[in-house]
Formats: structure tokens, sequence, C-alpha cells
């Protein structure tokens, strides 16, 4: 199985086209992206997970989204922490990607699966393989209808996840 997935990388990075990132990523993006894919789609395939790559990688390169890998990942409004820190927290389900604002721990309870995805992170921000999403900048779980599906275009649908474009004016 494993080398099937290797197989299946290698042919993505061979057919894409350059990413259009710089060789020297920060290691907090490849931080940033695996915890993005580990937290949204760790029981999903390769496919899956490259798929919610795909679209944190798509909003960087959006202009109407932030610039950076950990920006796209941590975007949405935060107020600082009841424990007087100085800490600021994400404002609970009022961020992009649900994982990092539902009030639960972020921390890692697979090591073995996000070491995996650590590694396929890695591979998407430097080598770059060919989109599979068609360039979706959103994507939601198939069981919910959220209410800007009907202003995206929707792409594709892979495991559990249906993919969209935000079309430019």
């Amino acid at each position: 199985m494993e080398q099937a997935i290797a197989k299946l990388l290698l042919l993505l990075v061979t057919a894409g086209v350059q990413p259009p990132h710089l060789a020297t990523v920060e290691e907090s993006a490849v931080n940033c992206l695996a915890m993005n894919i580990y937290h949204e789609a760790r029981s999903q395939s390769i496919a899956g997970q490259i798929a919610v790559g795909q679209v944190t990688l798509n909003r960087v390169n959006d202009d109407r989204f932030p610039n950076t890998i950990c920006e796209v990942v941590t975007e949405g409004p935060h107020r600082p922490s009841w424990k007087g820190t100085g800490e600021l927290i994400p404002v609970r389900h009022r961020c992009q990607f649900s994982w990092y604002c539902d009030g639960k721990s972020d921390s890692i309870r697979q090591p073995h699966i996000y070491k995996k995805i650590r590694k396929l992170a890695n591979i998407l921000i430097r080598e770059g393989m060919v989109d599979i999403t068609s360039s979706a900048t959103h994507y939601h779980a198939y069981y919910v209808q959220p209410a800007w599906a009907k202003t995206k275009r929707r792409t594709t649908k892979i495991e559990d996840h249906i993919f969209y474009k935000w079309e430019k004016k």
C-alpha cells in the first residue's frame, strides 16, 4: 500500500506544475499545513489529504486570503484568553477551518499518522503536484450545507468533502 501511495505521489509531483512557493520554506509553514491536513482529513485516503492541502495552498495564492500558510490556517477573529496571559485565542466556530476554533484540544493523538501527513505537507509545499481540486478555495463535509456553498462553483467531491472555487469577478 505504501509503495502505491509513493508511486501516486511521484506521478503527481512529476506531472505537476512547479509550486508557487519558494524552495526555502520555513518549517512553521510545513507544520501549519500538516496540522490542517491532520485535523481536517487524517482518516481519509491520500487523495483526500492532498485535496485539503491544496485548498490551503490555493488560498495562499489567492489575494482574497492571507498570503502565508499559517495565516490561512489560523484566519478568523481572535480574542484575549481568559487566563490573562496576553495570548489571543480563536473565537469559537468563527474560523476558516473548524478544528482550529472548535474549543477542542489540537494535540496530535496519532503521531504515526501525523508523521506521514507531515511528509505529504512537505511535498505539497516544496515540490507541488497536479491540483486535484481544480483550484478549489473552499470545501465542506458532504453532510453539511453551508450557506456560502451557493455562492461558489463546485469543482469536485473527494472522500467526505465537496470542493468549490471562489470565482474572481
